[in-house]
């Protein structure tokens, strides 16, 4: 069965704990025919069973009704720790919302509603969660923890960066991933929300994204974007006046008489970004705001099983 559009089945819903539970039930309920097919009960207490470890905690009557073998995962086995880091420059903010649009149509809102998503299901399955959250600044920083209060002050964390002014922020992604890479002692999965939008050298930020490697994480890479204005470059061509959120610096253009060199020069970013990171065994996974939550999801419990 085709997992329905998560960002439509939750749209009556405001709070951000609610909204993500909703999204996790429905992916669970989903999980019958994906590859985790036996998670959706029990996901929290097993693991997939690989040939050569012991049968002792083989559970069968989970095998008698998937066909699948799962030994029985001890508690101490599921506390993986998991750093999110979400970017909040002013690039994030985009698009504008409209009143009548929900807030996870920016790709601030987007990522942040994942990242409530991913940490309702790291909460389910026991594992310490962390955040970072920077733009000119380095604006919040919480370690892995596993407690609920410690789950409810990162999501009340999470829903101020809904409410906050929209003053102009540049950002210094190098800097500051940097500066996270050497708060994460214990190896940990870390994923990253980002546009990937900053000045500077394309190396130097490369090799703020290495740093995040060190100490044997595994990093997740989600490059955030609005498919149709940022990758396609989707305008009509009338006269517009386009605006950098972050440096304010504006250019009146006709969309059509950029339209193809645009596209091409983002689609060479694109790649070089995604090769970087295959390089250096970064899980890169380009998102389009709009999308539902499955491959963030799918990507996630992939890593997971490989974390290791």
């Amino acid at each position: 069965m085709k997992i329905e559009s998560q960002v439509e089945k939750i749209a009556s819903f405001q709070h951000l704990e609610l909204l993500a539970n909703q999204v996790v039930e429905g992916f669970i309920s989903g999980m019958h025919k994906s590859p985790f097919h036996g998670f959706s009960a029990e996901f929290a207490e097993h693991k997939v069973y690989n040939v050569g470890e012991s049968t002792k905690y083989i559970d069968w009557k989970l095998f008698a009704k998937t066909d699948r073998l799962y030994a029985k995962r001890f508690e101490e086995e599921t506390n993986m720790r998991c750093h999110i880091i979400v970017d909040n420059s002013s690039s994030m903010h985009y698009p504008k919302l409209k009143g009548s649009q929900n807030f996870y149509e920016s790709k601030i809102g987007f990522s942040v509603l994942a990242s409530a998503v991913l940490m309702n299901l790291l909460k389910k399955q026991r594992d310490a969660i962390g955040l970072s959250v920077f733009s000119h600044s380095y604006e919040y920083y919480a370690p892995e923890k596993g407690s609920d209060r410690h789950h409810r002050m990162i999501l009340n964390a999470l829903e101020q960066l809904l409410t906050q002014s929209k003053e102009r922020k540049s950002t210094d992604t190098i800097t500051f991933l940097h500066q996270i890479a050497e708060k994460i002692h214990r190896r940990s999965m870390i994923i990253l929300f980002t546009d990937m939008f900053q000045t500077g050298d394309d190396e130097k930020l490369l090799t703020a994204l290495q740093h995040l490697k060190h100490n044997k994480h595994k990093v997740i890479l989600f490059h955030v974007i609005d498919g149709a204005t940022e990758l396609k470059f989707d305008f009509d061509n009338a006269p517009r006046k386009f605006i950098d959120v972050e440096t304010g610096e504006e250019v009146s253009i006709y969309a059509d008489n950029v339209k193809e060199e645009y596209e091409k020069q983002a689609a060479l970013y694109f790649k070089k970004v995604a090769m970087t990171c295959s390089q250096n065994k970064i899980k890169y996974v380009p998102i389009n705001v709009g999308d539902n939550f499955e491959k963030i999801l799918m990507t996630y419990l992939a890593e997971k099983q490989n974390f290791g």
